[in-house]
């Protein structure tokens, strides 16, 4: 299990401790590729393409199509989710859009307005 912050979102997750974050203050457009575990605090539009972990944070805002190993949401996200090992939605988060994974929790209070498939995590 993944140890926890205040927000809680895990400081280390199944790929390793956090390595890069993107501060509140933070906004970003375009392509963001990247393979250790990152966390968006601020706003980003554009695409989001790992084999690791994404965190979202809770005052994050994006636009954007997401493919990625793991993905913890506790921001806002519009946009496509495919998610091959896990998606976890916290209870502050709200997605809108389709997710597409393996496994998924969704906590109490999460807004979710979408479809969901879940795949099988071997293809």
């Amino acid at each position: 299990m993944a140890k926890k912050r205040e927000s809680g979102l895990p400081e280390i997750t199944e790929g390793g401790a956090v390595s890069t974050v993107l501060g509140r203050e933070t906004s970003f457009e375009g392509v963001l590729e990247f393979s250790r575990p990152l966390q968006i605090n601020g706003e980003f539009q554009g695409e989001i393409i790992t084999d690791g972990v994404l965190l979202v944070g809770e005052t994050a805002r994006i636009k954007a199509n997401i493919k990625a190993g793991t993905v913890v949401v506790g921001g806002h996200i519009t946009g496509n989710i495919e998610a091959l090992n896990r998606l976890e939605m916290l209870g502050t988060g709200k997605v809108v859009g389709n997710i597409k994974t393996a496994k998924l929790q969704i906590a109490d209070g999460v807004v979710f307005d979408g479809n969901c498939e879940m795949i099988d995590p071997q293809n």
